[in-house]
């Protein structure tokens, strides 16, 4: 695979129910995560369901991190996608066990990218075809 970014998917269990309903709680927390993990925040939305439960997706400059609570089972669905060699969702998602007082759980880990023979990390943010480089650098 030509590894574009890394996909971690998230399973916070035994989870806080009254933080997992909580909008706002929800959304500070996510947008810290994202800080603490060195990602650059472009934008962010986030819901709350009723009777109970919230979904919120950070866009950012790397790609983004998503998460969707359902408070009646304590459980916590988020995935935290970022691509380049900066950002550390390992951070984040530290960072959101903690806060959201998780005691169990499970993470994955996906390389995402092109499918090929070789493996290597490419950038993700190529030149575009047809421009040459020194007029990409400014010169």
């Amino acid at each position: 695979m030509k590894t574009l970014g890394r996909h971690l998917i998230a399973e916070y269990a035994e989870c806080n129910p009254e933080r997992l309903d909580d909008t706002g709680f929800i959304k500070t927390c996510m947008m810290e995560a994202v800080r603490k993990s060195g990602a650059t925040i472009v934008d962010s939305v986030f819901h709350r369901y009723a009777p109970q439960g919230v979904s919120g997706v950070v866009v950012i400059a790397e790609s983004h991190m998503s998460i969707h609570t359902w408070p009646e089972y304590g459980y916590a669905a988020v995935d935290f996608f970022t691509c380049g060699q900066t950002v550390d969702p390992y951070k984040a998602y530290a960072y959101l066990k903690e806060m959201l007082e998780s005691t169990d759980g499970a993470l994955t880990e996906l390389d995402r990218g092109i499918p090929s023979e070789k493996h290597e990390v490419i950038n993700h943010k190529p030149v575009p075809v047809g421009i040459k480089l020194s007029a990409a650098a400014g010169q």
